[in-house]
């Protein structure tokens, strides 16, 4: 863990930080010295998670936007530079799963809104986050991806794509943007108990799976994932760039969970299905 102040002076901007990994990464970076902003879409559980930060003791400010529409995150982005007065630091958070099915049986409307959430909303906070890095004299960027985006996850639909195609982005910006002192970095979380992940029956095979195939047993904690996020926005990562780094108790040695039980189906009879349609 950094020592606080590492992050003081620097403002950062926290998509989807009302609940969850967002919340736990303004609380880090607040902790750190950071002026936080945290956005989502949902003004009251953005308000309820603004006073529990501030409790803690960080600075922060609040912001209502939806990051698949560019007005909003122009809005953000200039939000946040005139409160904190700079932007040296974005945590792309904001994101989601759609429906379990697998490809043959997948809404084609429903994959695409997973992908305009989590890949273009992703994309539209570079956009408009790298003028005022690159004019803060550099910064930081971390998307947040997924072990979804190397281990197979059956049946998630779109999802592994969506995190495959943010650390697929954050190398490209990397080389992009590296000459103007700009990094972009992802991390890849397994199981993190938040609120999402509270919808897996504890007593579930899908569950099993993740235990089962995590070598150092158990699941994460947002705080954990807040950690890396923080380090990576801070000076002691300054050479570290292009990366996607696991946070997941080594899950992804392994192999990702099954969420076929979640369909309702066999693996037999959604084979089935695949053969008679």
């Amino acid at each position: 863990m950094q020592p606080e102040g590492l992050l003081a002076g620097h403002g950062v901007l926290v998509t989807g930080g009302g609940t969850g990994i967002g919340k736990a990464c303004a609380a880090e970076v607040g902790r750190q010295g950071a002026k936080v902003m945290i956005c989502g879409r949902t003004r009251a559980r953005l308000d309820e998670a603004a006073s529990a930060l501030e409790r803690s003791g960080t600075d922060v400010e609040v912001t209502v936007a939806d990051v698949t529409i560019e007005a909003d995150v122009v809005a953000t982005v200039e939000a946040t530079m005139a409160w904190a007065g700079n932007l040296r630091g974005v945590v792309a958070n904001a994101g989601g799963g759609g429906t379990f099915a697998p490809y043959h049986l997948q809404d084609a409307a429903e994959f695409r809104r997973v992908l305009d959430l989590n890949v273009v909303g992703t994309m539209l906070c570079v956009k408009h986050s790298v003028p005022r890095l690159v004019a803060a004299g550099g910064g930081s960027f971390v998307g947040m991806s997924s072990i979804a985006a190397t281990a197979t996850h059956p049946a998630f639909g779109a999802y592994p794509v969506s995190k495959a195609a943010i650390d697929a982005m954050m190398r490209n910006a990397a080389d992009e943007y590296g000459p103007a002192g700009v990094r972009f970095n992802s991390v890849q979380p397994g199981f993190v108990t938040t609120e999402i992940m509270e919808g897996i029956p504890r007593d579930s095979s899908v569950f099993e799976s993740y235990l089962a195939s995590t070598p150092l047993g158990g699941v994460s904690a947002p705080q954990d994932i807040a950690s890396v996020v923080a380090f990576l926005l801070g000076p002691a990562s300054g050479r570290i760039t292009g990366q996607a780094i696991a946070v997941d108790g080594g899950h992804n040695l392994r192999s990702g969970p099954d969420f076929r039980p979640f369909t309702g189906l066999s693996s037999d009879q959604l084979l089935a299905r695949a053969t008679a349609e």
